[in-house]
């Protein structure tokens, strides 16, 4: 469990493509405070567990399935990467409740700027945006952001000066994919409410082949 409060963001320091996996070596400080063998580190909001780690970087594991769902299989040694420590007792919950586990991945739609913060709309696979609220959470590359509204499949967040200086978003542009972890209280309302839909599948969508990014390393 995190907080989708990104302690640091880090650097892909090494991929290596195995079958149907992709390995990371992160290059990173802050997350390897109290590092231990089978921790949970969110990367780009998705939970990997620690296989090694040494004085500057920990490796981790992406399966098949986390590379069908995120963005991680677009990604390039060298690119940036938000980091969260996994979530403890005396821990503060500065944002909501985040699993690590990320439904699907959305687009970038545009970047507009509101004074001193930034307004930024993303476009979802379709039927995601069922699970959205106004004033409602969403974890987006496992940052914890506050939705200011939905349209169709379009989702509105304001993002503030601090949030881009300690975060990857200060890299992103419209186009960029994007990691997306909707509330897990609105998905068990929403399922509760809707019993007999079947479970949203990204791959059966229109904006499906985000998902199937070519693997780099």
């Amino acid at each position: 469990m995190f907080t989708g409060i990104v302690e640091e963001f880090g650097t892909i320091a090494a991929l290596r493509p195995g079958r149907e996996s992709i390995e990371l070596v992160v290059d990173c400080r802050e997350a390897l405070k109290g590092i231990a063998l089978g921790d949970s580190i969110a990367v780009d909001g998705i939970c990997l567990t620690v296989t090694a780690f040494d004085d500057t970087t920990y490796t981790t594991l992406a399966s098949a399935e986390t590379l069908r769902r995120t963005s991680l299989g677009s990604k390039s040694a060298g690119d940036k990467v938000n980091l969260e420590r996994s979530l403890t007792l005396d821990k503060k919950l500065g944002g909501h409740l985040v699993q690590g586990h990320v439904d699907c991945t959305a687009r970038v739609e545009s970047i507009t700027p509101e004074g001193d913060s930034q307004m930024w709309r993303f476009r979802l696979p379709a039927g995601y945006a069922n699970y959205l609220v106004p004033k409602g959470s969403v974890a987006v590359d496992g940052i914890s952001l506050t939705v200011v509204d939905v349209v169709n499949d379009i989702f509105s967040a304001a993002i503030i000066p601090k949030t881009l200086e300690v975060t990857t978003f200060q890299f992103r542009k419209p186009g960029n994919l994007v990691n997306i972890e909707t509330d897990i209280i609105g998905k068990y309302v929403y399922r509760y409410l809707h019993p007999d839909e079947s479970a949203l599948d990204p791959s059966a969508t229109p904006l499906g082949s985000l998902n199937s990014q070519p693997m780099k390393g």
